[in-house]
């Protein structure tokens, strides 16, 4: 009994069935999608103006959301506690810290900061005059020579600096009034946003997904849940973390009695947002200060680094962020990098969550095709 023939043809065997061709396809078919976009960017200009003047509010009240919605969602579930009274309690209590940071912590920060700059040159020409000592031997001519350019370059900088800021005359004051007034702004549009957001965010995905076929809308929530959830992790565990790394150094800097410990401290938390490199900026000020005072002092500072750095990375970070990212160390150091490079200081803090949506989005996607495509079926 002779074998039917092969009913594919040889274009369908050799380029669509075919798993390198077909990536292949699908790379240049990205590509040329970007470059679409890149001929057509006018068109997103009038969305880009849009995003920019309710960008802020929106992502404040979208962070403060992941916050604050677990716990309005588990007093319903758990005890069928109104949505609308669980929020006003939230409210409430956000309210009364906006007021303590208004009368209290805002102004002594504020005396700290200005105190801080008033001492600052002393403590850099303090540090500056400490390695002219320290490498005055020969043997150091490179370096103190390296030592000199920069200290010079960076004087040039602020000068020059500051001499253009100061020729921009009432354009730079308006640039200042304009953000200061796109931050008010922001601070007074987010609890609005935030407000429905809590109330009327977990009906939004189901709403959306009545537009969509049938038979998509099972993957569409189960995608938007996941995404969810990465997002909810990350703010949670890196806001948890920073808490974590502020109360250490406040300890560790009052014990052995830094100046400005507790500003330093507070730096350190707030930095601390920006994984792996945020807890190393935060040193800096804090070596500064500790150089200027003793060298017993810059040794006690190391030591509190190193005990905190010890019990953020063996203990903080993994109860309070686990694995749910499920993202390498060295992964996020690329994207650190690349994001900061490519979107500034933007990219630093929304580099590794961007990250972990486009990571589910392609997972999804790769799972869909390799359901649907014949080219991953094993042939006998």
């Amino acid at each position: 009994m002779k074998e039917k023939p092969n009913s594919q043809s040889i274009f369908q065997r050799w380029m669509l069935d075919n798993k390198v061709v077909s990536a292949m396809l699908m790379i240049l078919l990205f590509l040329i999608i970007i470059f679409m976009l890149h001929k057509v960017e006018f068109i997103f200009a009038p969305v880009a103006e849009f995003f920019r003047a309710v960008g802020a509010p929106i992502i404040i009240a979208g962070v403060f959301y992941f916050l604050l919605n677990p716990m309005v969602d588990w007093a319903e579930r758990r005890y069928n506690f109104p949505r609308i009274a669980t929020i006003s309690i939230q409210f409430l209590i956000l309210a009364v810290l906006i007021v303590w940071g208004l009368a209290v912590f805002i102004p002594w920060v504020s005396s700290q900061i200005g105190s801080l700059v008033e001492e600052w040159p002393t403590y850099w020409h303090k540090i500056v005059h400490m390695v002219d000592q320290f490498t005055s031997n020969k043997q150091f001519n490179a370096i103190n020579k390296w030592f000199n350019t920069t200290n010079t370059e960076i004087s040039s900088w602020l000068q020059d600096y500051s001499a253009e800021y100061a020729k921009k005359g009432l354009h730079g004051v308006s640039s200042v009034v304009g953000t200061v007034t796109s931050v008010v702004i922001a601070i007074i549009t987010f609890p609005f946003v935030l407000f429905y957001l809590l109330k009327d965010g977990h009906q939004m995905p189901a709403y959306v997904a009545k537009f969509l076929p049938a038979k998509a809308r099972r993957s569409f929530l189960e995608t938007l849940k996941e995404i969810s959830t990465q997002i909810s992790n990350y703010i949670r565990g890196q806001i948890a973390v920073a808490f974590a790394v502020m109360i250490m150094f406040a300890i560790g800097y009052t014990i052995i009695g830094l100046p400005y410990g507790w500003l330093i401290a507070i730096v350190a938390g707030i930095l601390n947002i920006i994984p792996f490199l945020g807890s190393f900026l935060a040193m800096v000020p804090a070596i500064v200060v500790g150089i200027f005072v003793s060298p017993i002092m810059l040794i006690s500072v190391l030591i509190v680094f190193m005990i905190e750095q010890t019990l953020e990375g063996r203990l903080i970070s993994p109860k309070l962020l686990g694995s749910s990212m499920k993202i390498h160390p060295v992964t996020v150091l690329i994207v650190l990098l690349s994001a900061g490079n490519v979107f500034g200081v933007l990219g630093v803090i929304f580099g590794v969550p961007g990250y972990a949506i486009l990571k589910v989005l392609v997972y999804r996607f790769y799972s869909w095709w390799e359901s649907t495509s014949d080219i991953f079926k094993e042939t006998d």
